[in-house]
């Protein structure tokens, strides 16, 4: 199904699933719903370990896709935003991350290949999270050049989660939450080299994360500079998600529209959280700013991330039936640099450079 959606996102605009994390919590799984009977005598807790469900509590994540495609999402994200070696240390699970990746597209597959019709296909997409540790920042204030993991170990471990991925039959790879691109760049690497080494890989989605009102990533960049930093991955989309709501990204997304030369995916939290970490935006209120994106032309690709339900989805599938996704624009051919701003040389011609002209 992968050659089929580059044609469908011509047409229209898809609509990704929303919050597979706020899904499991309204399960309110306990501890022994996440060991299951397989881990029953794991030797370390493991509650809040979502990506296990995937192994333990099938039922249930085959449950949530199936909700969210009859809401009306085109894509669904695999339950695997922590099954990398790095994320599963934590539970004493880094020898499962193969299984869990496999099995949460398998999952996703199923779901999927249900609910699909010849004029309506539905796609997944295999998500790789940020990890939790970051490559660009000391988690020590008193020793800023100390790192807890070093690029060839985040990138390893992202090579690890990719190929359970493509093992198990995604359509796309989702980089999601992108804090630091860093991080980003050693799954960009890890899925080239895989690539470089004869295996097929799908098309690629980079989704970064604008972590409050400075408009700039954790790590410090500007929407321009982080996708300067990874255009050379020539992702499917690049794109928006978490952190904000809808009304606080519109900005962030309305800058990289016009400097991406691919897709603009957006997924918004609903809306910013409580004081007590949850969120209260409404599906109406959320589907309002996203429609009002497709109506200015700014996204091929609608969603949601935290707090956002099927209901939520469907207010955003039908905001934006029928409108018309953004035309992509033309390969920009200017030099552009980035560090934690962009910089675009000016009258430099990036192909005269390649050659030799200037």
């Amino acid at each position: 199904m992968t050659a089929d959606i580059r044609k469908h996102a011509a047409e229209r605009i898809l609509v990704m699933d929303g919050a597979m994390g706020t899904m499991i919590q309204q399960e309110k799984p306990n501890e022994a719903t996440y060991r299951g009977d397989r881990f029953a005598e794991h030797s370390c807790d493991v509650g809040g370990n979502n990506e296990l469900l995937s192994l333990t509590q099938p039922d249930m994540i085959r449950r949530i896709h199936g909700d969210f495609l009859e809401a009306g999402a085109d894509i669904l994200c695999t339950n695997t935003f922590g099954a990398n070696a790095i994320s599963q240390a934590d539970y004493a699970m880094e020898g499962l991350v193969e299984e869990m990746n496999v099995e949460s597209v398998r999952l996703a597959r199923e779901a999927a290949e249900a609910a699909a019709t010849p004029d309506r296909p539905r796609w997944v997409a295999g998500g790789i999270g940020p990890t939790n540790q970051t490559c660009s920042i000391s988690p020590d204030v008193n020793d800023p050049g100390y790192r807890a993991v070093t690029f060839d170990t985040m990138a390893g471990a992202y090579r690890e989660a990719t190929e359970g991925l493509i093992k198990g039959g995604c359509d796309l790879i989702l980089i999601e939450t992108i804090f630091d691109t860093l991080n980003a760049k050693a799954a960009i690497y890890a899925i080239e080299s895989l690539r470089d080494e004869g295996v097929e890989v799908p098309p690629l989605m980079i989704s970064g994360t604008i972590t409050d009102r400075s408009g700039r990533t954790l790590t410090g960049q500007t929407p321009e500079a982080f996708w300067t930093s990874v255009a050379h991955a020539r992702p499917f989309s690049v794109g928006l998600n978490c952190a904000l709501g809808a009304g606080e990204m519109r900005q962030h997304v309305r800058t990289l529209s016009e400097v991406a030369d691919t897709r603009i995916s957006a997924y918004p939290n609903a809306g910013l959280p409580n004081e007590m970490g949850g969120y209260d935006e409404t599906p109406e209120e959320t589907a309002a700013h996203l429609g009002e994106w497709a109506d200015a032309g700014l996204v091929n690709i609608v969603g949601g991330c935290c707090g956002t339900t099927p209901d939520h989805i469907r207010a955003i599938a039908e905001a934006v039936a029928g409108k018309a996704p953004r035309v992509v624009p033309e390969k920009v051919a200017r030099m552009r640099l980035s560090g934690l701003e962009m910089f675009e040389a000016p009258g430099v011609d990036a192909g005269a450079i390649k050659e030799g002209a200037v």
